[in-house]
């Protein structure tokens, strides 16, 4: 059975943050165990990673921006909102064998690679949610949130309704709800804080601390296990910070397979449900034409190579090669860990693309794929469709 992270901190020290601090010259140490009192929570070294965009964004380095005025509540980052806000949910996972107490609503793309990440993790550990699916043109679905990239869930707690952010973090905060049992969401997302920086081009940009560990009280591990650990970690990521780069120089790599990409999305989003046929096109043809040119300045930002088929396949090499060094089905055994939930969410964003099939014909993922996919459809509930 798959156990989450530990480590253990002893003391958070952050220089007093000055603008334009580079976020590199932030430290951690991690020492000691927390007091029981703190939420039974144990508190771990950060780890920093900027997801950009709410489809196959870039990742770079940002600089702290301290200036920003606090966000009205309802609006900012891990708002507290006492009314869930009006939605139509396109549809519903109902798992009756789900007693993690949970009421989640999931604000989506449906071909998002974070989202897909965070759908994958809610699956695997058979819980039931909400889907609503966000127009990416206009994003009307959440005009309600000051945050306006997906994936957003919002969580039921007393109260009201608690959003989380970012699919790294969100996987992290709902592992440790999980794993900590009675500890309350609203405590601890206090361990994942949230902190604003501003790029080179001054836009706005959040990141998570955190994000990347699980934080629980369970015994200390020995040193096989802290390697495994810490091997998970680095394969998330790594789907973060490599794997999603590759996809969309491989999705968009020309006109007419970005509107075929664009066309599925459609398909699979079941975007004429949940949308107008005006906003459909609007989202098809505009947003194809974007991506391609888009994906170009990607493919150059991530140093891609010029055949950037080969970079997907060289990821996908990489993978299978960590996985078949284990010599189990998965990285996490016989069953997945969150490195493998992770990236085979990353990967099945682009299922019905041809990249994924050239993938599939020139690697050896086909394999890890499929018994990870079955796997985790035993696992999920059942899809209610709430309007067909």
């Amino acid at each position: 059975m798959w156990r989450p992270s530990f480590t253990i901190l002893k003391k958070l020290v952050i220089p007093s943050l000055k603008e334009n601090v580079n976020l590199t010259n932030i430290m951690f140490s991690t020492k000691s165990r927390l007091p029981k009192s703190t939420a039974k929570l144990t508190l771990v070294s950060a780890s920093i990673g900027v997801l950009l965009g709410a489809g196959y964004g870039g990742y770079t380095h940002y600089k702290i921006n301290i200036k920003k005025p606090s966000a009205p509540e309802g609006k900012g980052e891990y708002a507290f909102l006492k009314e869930a806000p009006e939605y139509e949910p396109q549809y519903r996972i109902i798992n009756d064998s789900d007693t993690s107490d949970l009421q989640l609503i999931l604000f989506q793309y449906r071909t998002c690679p974070f989202c897909c990440k965070v759908r994958a993790y809610l699956d695997a550990r058979g819980i039931s949610y909400e889907v609503v699916e966000v127009d990416a043109v206009l994003r009307q679905a959440i005009k309600w949130s000051g945050y306006k990239k997906v994936p957003i869930v919002l969580a039921k707690v007393d109260g009201g309704y608690q959003q989380l952010l970012d699919s790294t973090a969100i996987v992290s905060i709902l592992d440790t709800y999980l794993m900590e049992k009675g500890a309350q969401l609203r405590e601890i997302i206090k361990f994942y804080p949230v902190t604003k920086y501003m790029n080179e081009s001054g836009k706005d940009v959040t990141e998570i601390a955190n994000k990347y560990f699980i934080m629980h009280n369970a015994p200390v591990p020995d040193e096989k296990e802290k390697e495994a650990e810490m091997e998970e970690r680095k394969w998330r990521q790594w789907a973060d910070s490599v794997l999603v780069h590759t996809l969309s120089p491989n999705v968009y790599r020309t006109a007419s397979e970005s509107l075929e990409t664009f066309k599925w999305f459609e398909e699979a989003g079941r975007w004429r449900e949940s949308f107008p046929a005006w906003e459909c096109a609007l989202m098809v043809y505009v947003g194809a034409a974007a991506m391609w040119i888009i994906a170009k300045k990607l493919k150059s930002r991530h140093n891609i190579k010029d055949d950037v088929r080969q970079s997907l396949y060289d990821a996908a090499n990489e993978w299978t090669a960590a996985v078949k060094k284990k010599g189990t089905v998965f990285l996490g055994g016989d069953k997945p860990n969150l490195a493998d939930i992770s990236i085979y969410g990353v990967l099945s964003s682009i299922e019905g693309c041809q990249a994924f099939q050239d993938l599939r014909n020139h690697t050896d993922i086909g394999k890890w794929y499929d018994d990870i996919k079955h796997n985790i459809e035993r696992r999920m509930g059942k899809v209610i469709v709430a309007y067909a």
